[in-house]
């Protein structure tokens, strides 16, 4: 699953340094020979080996330029209409460049978008020092993505009139002061001014090759060194580095967390809200200065070998700019992401006299360390893995159902949603595959026994992807457990990953590595996720807007298909309850008032996105913001004094990171109206089942 975000999005989530305006010219890009020859290279592969080979040709060429400039200007807010002309007059010629190893094309293109995000940056924070009319009748699009390019300068300079006005419009509502609001949009345009000045080559390679990828299919993509590094890291739930979390704030590399048992928390010489200004490597490197460092830079230098020395100099969180330095000294060591990992929960539901437990499973990813396990490492890393552990646990804790929440899950490890689905139904066919040859493998689990043979319910949401659907559809398709919440994402197909180094026998990394796809995979009923994705038995609601989220929204995903089922046996049936438990939902939502607020919330935030703009007329504004208060009076969402309701206007490194902090801690421990509603599901379906028996 992929989750696309605008380059000007990125941009203005940073806080980089020095002032624009002295810093000259925007440094000019260019590609470098190697990313030239991993081009040429990956074209090699997506043309021959794709599961829907696409030929390099003039077609696919104006497809790849189409994408690369939308990834550049997805709102259509900074290139004009005449750059637009200019850049489809060679849209012709990018298979032309893959081909003989010649970027410069899209290179040119980017270094224009640089320029106008200068000219655009410059022109909203030279707006901020005039103000706006608020009693004017005029609306602000908020998805342009559909909307023509600016004609003209003045057009551009009108769009960014009314950008800028919204923006500060919200500051307004959010009960920020006029210098405050003036100070806040200034520091945050002139940040995302300078992060023009900070891209390399790389960033524009990776953006190309994903418009180039991603035009093959949906899921196909291309990863560069640092892609592929977190890529890796995201699997194995580890890395090497020091155990902190670090946000980019006002120039600073800043502490944000303190991983538990990490170098970093172990030490005592660092505390959240620490600068980090400079790093060496080593005991007696030399330290280089990282003020104003991009903060992936920062990382890939503190991240190093294990039992390797990286020092630090350390900005205290309480002392100002010209405080005290102190330089501390830290030992590498391999850091286990447990927040990624699968974790248990046991929660009581009350039904009448009676009070079930239900276990909640929680899975953010289908993760698995794949290098250990092919070291031969018995204690290896996966998500079956740690879940047969929890259901352990929770047989221990004699809990009366078990409901794995997959929400957000976006997939991972085809092996480990076959080995998870084996812990339910034990052994039998789990999923099936089918290549671009045609031909169907059936692939099994070969667990004797379930692990788990007690109610099962899977809550789902448009997020669950992949390997979360193959899980989901299986426990469906065996009748083994109720399916809760959203239809899931829609992905049905399978990738591989390419080592394009290995490929080219480099010594060193260079080219980076292809994730293609090489398969479809099916429903053990024949079916395929594909598109439709998973469909739940009983449905919950959800904030997600499938014309913009979810494999219906890509232009070229594959269509729904159908094979032969494969052979298995259901392990039970659930059509005769399934009935019983939608009435018994339909009664329980009725009078549960958390429950009626969020289909109010749906229906508002559907409501916005049908609009589409919003009036820059700040009484109008003010009417919306009193009918929503008025609404919201009523519920209790107030935790530890912060409102998670409210919109401050702000960005998270606009606000203190003490605020920040809490209003994140606020919103984990809000009530969880889904999960509360689905372990009631799941009470009611273990209920039914102890009747029948």
């Amino acid at each position: 699953m992929r989750i696309k975000y605008g380059f000007l999005g990125i941009l203005l989530a940073i806080a980089p340094t020095a002032h624009a305006l002295d810093m000259g010219p925007v440094p000019v890009l260019a590609p470098q020979k190697q990313q030239e020859q991993a081009a040429q290279l990956s074209a090699q592969f997506l043309t021959r080996y794709s599961y829907r080979p696409v030929a390099l040709d003039d077609n696919l060429s104006v497809k790849i330029m189409d994408r690369f400039i939308k990834s550049l200007d997805p709102d259509r807010m900074i290139f004009l209409q005449s750059d637009i002309n200019t850049f489809m007059a060679d849209s012709t010629k990018i298979d032309d460049a893959i081909k003989t190893e010649d970027l410069k094309l899209p290179f040119s293109i980017f270094n224009l978008y640089e320029q106008r995000i200068v000219d655009r940056m410059t022109y909203a924070r030279d707006l901020l020092k005039k103000g706006f009319d608020f009693t004017a009748q005029e609306d602000y699009a908020l998805v342009r993505d559909d909307k023509p390019w600016p004609q003209s300068e003045a057009e551009s300079n009108d769009l960014w009139r009314k950008r800028v006005k919204a923006d500060w419009l919200r500051l307004k509502l959010g009960g920020q002061t006029e210098a405050t609001i003036r100070d806040t949009l200034d520091k945050r345009y002139k940040n995302a001014l300078e992060r023009a000045y900070k891209y390399k080559s790389d960033d524009v390679f990776q953006s190309f090759m994903d418009a180039y990828s991603t035009s093959i299919d949906p899921h196909t993509d291309y990863f560069g060194a640092t892609a592929s590094a977190d890529f890796d890291i995201s699997m194995k739930l580890s890395l090497v580095g020091i155990g902190a979390v670090l946000q980019e704030r006002d120039d600073y590399t800043t502490i944000r967390e303190l991983v538990p048992g990490g170098p970093a928390q172990l030490s005592g010489k660092l505390a959240v809200g620490d600068r980090i200004t400079g790093v060496g490597q080593g005991a007696d490197g030399p330290i280089k200065e990282v003020m104003g460092t991009r903060l992936d830079e920062v990382v890939q230098l503190i991240r190093g070998a294990k039992d390797s020395i990286v020092r630090l100099d350390i900005l205290p969180a309480d002392a100002g700019a010209d405080g005290g330095h102190r330089v501390i000294s830290l030992v590498r060591d391999k850091i286990s992401l447990e927040k990624q990992a699968a974790k248990k929960a046991v929660l009581p539901v009350k039904d009448g006299d009676v009070t079930r437990k239900i276990g909640v499973i929680t899975l953010p990813a289908f993760y698995e360390d794949f290098e250990a396990r092919r070291k031969g490492d018995k204690d290896y890393r996966s998500a079956s893995r740690d879940v047969a552990k929890l259901l352990t646990e929770l047989k221990q804790d004699n809990v009366d159902g078990v409901l794995i929440d997959l929400r957000n899950n976006g997939g991972g490890s085809l092996a480990e949603a076959i080995d998870l689905t084996g812990l339910f139904v034990g052994k039998g066919p789990v999923v099936q595959q089918r290549g671009a040859d045609g031909k169907v493998e059936v692939q099994s689990d070969d667990l004797p026994t379930p692990a788990w043979t007690g109610p099962v319910g899977v809550l789902i949401n448009r997020g669950s992807a992949s390997a979360s659907e193959i899980f989901a559809a299986a426990i469906q398709d065996y009748g083994r457990g109720v399916i809760i919440g959203e239809p899931s994402f829609g992905k049905g197909t399978v990738q591989t990953v390419v080592n394009l180094d290995q490929v080219a026998r480099n010594d060193k990394p260079k080219f980076g590595e292809l994730k293609l796809t090489i398969a479809q995979f099916f429903r053990v009923n024949g079916g395929t996720t594909q598109l439709r994705g998973v469909t739940p038995d009983i449905a919950l609601p959800g904030l997600s807007d499938p014309k913009t989220f979810g494999e219906t929204s890509y232009d070229n995903a594959l269509p729904w298909a159908q094979i032969k089922p494969a052979r298995y046996k259901q392990s039970g049936n659930l059509k005769a309850e399934l009935p019983k438990l939608q009435a018994l939902h339909d009664k329980r939502v009725e009078t549960d008032p958390d429950f009626q607020r969020l289909i109010e919330d749906v229906a508002e935030l559907k409501a916005q996105r049908d609009k589409g703009v919003i009036s820059l007329n700040e009484a109008d504004r003010r009417k919306e913001l009193t009918a929503r208060e008025n609404r919201l009076k009523s519920r209790a969402q107030l935790d530890d004094g912060v409102d998670t309701t409210n919109d401050d206007g702000l960005q998270s490194n606009e606000r203190s990171l003490t605020a920040d902090i809490a209003l994140e801690n606020a919103r984990k421990k809000a009530k969880d109206v889904l999960l509360n509603e689905a372990t009631a599901i799941l009470s009611d379906a273990a209920g039914l089942q102890a009747g029948a028996r």
